[in-house]
């Protein structure tokens, strides 16, 4: 027979060791300050020794303390994430995908109908957020995020490159100032999705000196910066993967063939043991084959005979 503190008084502790503030575990717990002061004071009681140094307007955990903590939070995990997979596993049909907002409006939207045909029985919920997510406690099966694949408690998959360069809407490779060289770029106007280092970074790469990367305008919704590039109000740098489609049908173009790589990627990111699942694992099928499929070469090789096409058009 298991001797065991009350669980609520566990709760308490915890909330309030990670919060190192009895204020913030009862606003957490939804319960009083006093509530969670007393739960903690029984629980030390219990146990025999002191969990927490109160100090003036601060807490700070015993020796004692410290040991018990990441057992109590790993424990109340191990239970979050067992009983999260029996109320997914209850519903085989629907699958949470967490998304950024770019990846996918820009490259997954077009690919759906793939998916659908293939597994009419799924149906797919689609949250979009920058953030991390808590799949536990957001409820999410699967996620794809930008970054170096290097999260902790949680496998990675790479999916796609961000390695960028400068679209524009194929009339601004003709008319007065038509986009040539790098250096063309000081008759155009710049746009930014988040700021001006992208494009400090490209101009460098091309060796421009004298146009200016920080002037312009900055769009920080890309689906919105993409509809501006594509209506001829400026150069943006898009990221390759993204603007596949667009290229290829030629709504958009590329002038230079100068990429500016990065570090960085788009990563399929699941919990542990979500493999193991069906539906997890015909959608990561599914985006790994759709990631296979997408032009990974140069933009100018993707969009030469949309380009070659412009300007015969408009030359003729």
């Amino acid at each position: 027979m298991r001797r065991l503190p009350p669980l609520n008084a566990l709760r308490s502790f915890e909330a309030g060791a990670r919060a190192l503030s009895f204020t913030k575990a009862a606003e957490e717990l939804n319960v009083t300050q006093a509530a969670v002061s007393h739960q903690v004071k029984s629980l030390e009681e219990q146990l025999g020794f002191k969990l927490f140094h109160r100090l003036t307007r601060k807490l700070a955990l015993t020796e004692q303390g410290q040991k018990l903590l990441p057992v109590v939070s790993e424990s109340f995990d191990r239970i979050a994430a067992a009983i999260g997979d029996l109320q997914r596993g209850c519903d085989e049909s629907n699958l949470s995908v967490s998304l950024t907002p770019a990846f996918s409006s820009r490259w997954l939207v077009s690919r759906l109908g793939r998916f659908w045909r293939q597994h009419p029985d799924i149906d797919l919920r689609l949250h979009h957020s920058l953030q991390l997510v808590d799949f536990v406690r957001d409820e999410i099966d699967i996620a794809v995020r930008a970054g170096n694949g290097d999260w902790p408690g949680v496998s990675a998959e790479f999916l796609l490159d961000i390695d960028m360069a400068p679209v524009c809407s194929p009339e601004l490779l003709n008319g007065p100032h038509p986009l040539r060289c790098p250096a063309d770029l000081r008759h155009h106007n710049l746009l930014h999705e988040e700021n001006h280092e992208d494009w400090v970074s490209w101009l460098t790469l091309a060796g421009v000196e004298d146009v200016d990367p920080r002037r312009g305008t900055i769009i920080d919704d890309s689906s919105v910066l993409i509809e501006a590039v594509a209506r001829g109000r400026g150069v943006a740098l898009g990221r390759i993967s993204l603007m596949a489609d667009d290229l290829a049908s030629g709504r958009l173009v590329c002038p230079f063939d100068i990429n500016l790589e990065s570090d960085i990627g788009y990563y399929l990111v699941m919990p542990p043991g979500a493999i193991g699942r069906p539906k997890v694992q015909a959608f990561r099928e599914f985006l790994l084959a759709e990631a296979a499929a997408t032009p990974t070469c140069s933009l100018r090789q993707i969009t030469g005979k949309a380009q070659r096409g412009n300007r015969q058009k408009t030359s003729g």
